[in-house]
């Protein structure tokens, strides 16, 4: 029989020392960014009944849900997302509080997928949800706040943004499927060419599936709308490009139209309880996003509460995977003291310890029951300075 008491379950892993810290700073400045914009951090359970993500099976199929039961027989799982949670609480805790709310997070997510290697089902996210708002400037904020998380960084960033509008249109006049509709949209996703090519062949030949064989390739900056149009003449999807280039104008110049904002058409994220505008937030030397959001205007809705809302989540893991591969780890804390008590001086030398660190420095107590092996840790350490406590008070050069 295997025994597991000596390793971590798949998908998970240990951090030890500048790992933590790395994780830490990236989490505290995120926070620091978004409590300067107004947003109050709301933390929710990690266990939570089935029933909170079971609104729509499609927004997260079970065999991804780590699930179990309580005591009275009930089905929970471990959370999955953050949104949801945080729409219940709207709907219901925060009901009758004043719109617009501004709410972030920082918590853990936990999903599996086996087929994934190198997955990570614990994943760290920082993020925001802005409810009660659909008015431009709403959408315009929320991308601002994505732009100052990922160039808080100090990497080079880009910031995608689509409209989920435009897939629902052009795949709302096939006569296809759920289950076809959901794999052009994977297809789509991954810009799986050859294989939706393949896929959409065997519907026939129509301007819609000429548009949706085109759709993953429409990314870039304003030519993106010129192609666009050309493509799909229908007057809703006209309407839909109209909002997204002025929002893109107006991210563009935000940014100093420094190229950072670009548009990508083939944004068709699978959590598809998005209702327009996608956001997905990318690093150098990140093949994945490392920031994903959008607006959910009927999500919160389906919690009893008809409210509109757009936010995202930052990835934790993913950005603190990259610096800790651009070996700019920060060094652990170094103590500046380490405190020696001879025997029946214990009493006073912690309270010696407590007045050094009242003056802003790092002490250690020393453990150990020799001046000698003290001398010796501290030099291993790097510890500047050692004071024995023996009655009086004296330091030692190491």
């Amino acid at each position: 029989m295997k025994n597991y008491d000596l390793i971590t379950p798949e998908g998970t892993k240990d951090l030890l020392f500048g790992e933590c810290i790395v994780r830490r700073n990236i989490e505290s400045s995120l926070m620091g960014l978004f409590r300067s914009r107004g947003y109050s951090e709301t933390i929710t359970p990690g266990l939570e009944f089935y029933d909170v993500f079971n609104l729509n099976s499609r927004y997260f199929p079970q065999e991804n849900l780590y699930k179990l039961t309580d005591s009275k027989g009930r089905l929970l799982v471990m959370r999955p997302d953050n949104t949801m949670p945080i729409a219940r609480i709207v709907a219901t805790r925060l009901r009758d509080a004043d719109l617009p709310l501004k709410l972030c997070y920082a918590q853990a997510v936990y999903t599996t997928e086996p087929s994934l290697k190198g997955r990570s089902d614990e994943v760290v996210q920082t993020g925001i949800e802005l409810i009660g708002s659909q008015l431009k400037m709403a959408d315009l904020e929320v991308i601002s706040t994505a732009v100052d998380s990922l160039s808080s960084f100090g990497m080079e960033f880009s910031l995608e943004l689509g409209h989920i509008g435009i897939f629902k249109e052009l795949v709302g006049k096939l006569e296809a499927s759920d289950k076809d509709k959901e794999a052009i949209r994977k297809l789509i996703e991954n810009k799986n060419f050859p294989a939706l090519n393949d896929l959409l062949d065997s519907f026939g030949s129509s301007p819609v599936i000429t548009a949706l064989k085109k759709l993953p390739a429409l990314f870039g900056g304003e030519e993106v709308f010129e192609k666009a149009e050309e493509l799909m003449p229908d007057e809703n999807i006209k309407h839909i490009l109209d909002e997204l280039r002025e929002v893109y104008a107006d991210a563009s110049e935000l940014c100093g139209g420094d190229g950072s904002i670009t548009v990508d058409l083939g944004l068709v994220n699978k959590t598809d309880y998005y209702t327009g505008l996608i956001i997905k937030g990318y690093l150098q030397g990140h093949g994945e996003e490392v920031l994903s959001g959008g607006r959910y205007d009927r999500l919160i809705s389906e919690f009893g509460y008809d409210v509109p809302a757009i936010g995202f989540a930052v990835n934790i893991n993913a950005v603190a995977k990259l610096m800790e591969k651009s070996d700019v780890l920060p060094a652990e804390p170094k103590a500046d003291v380490i405190v020696y008590a001879e025997e029946g001086c214990e009493v006073a030398a912690l309270k010696a310890a407590r007045e050094l660190r009242e003056q802003g420095l790092i002490v250690e107590n020393a453990l150990f029951d020799d001046l000698e092996s003290v001398r010796e840790y501290a030099m291993e350490k790097k510890i500047a300075k050692v004071v024995v406590i023996d009655g009086e008070s004296k330091e030692v050069n190491i």
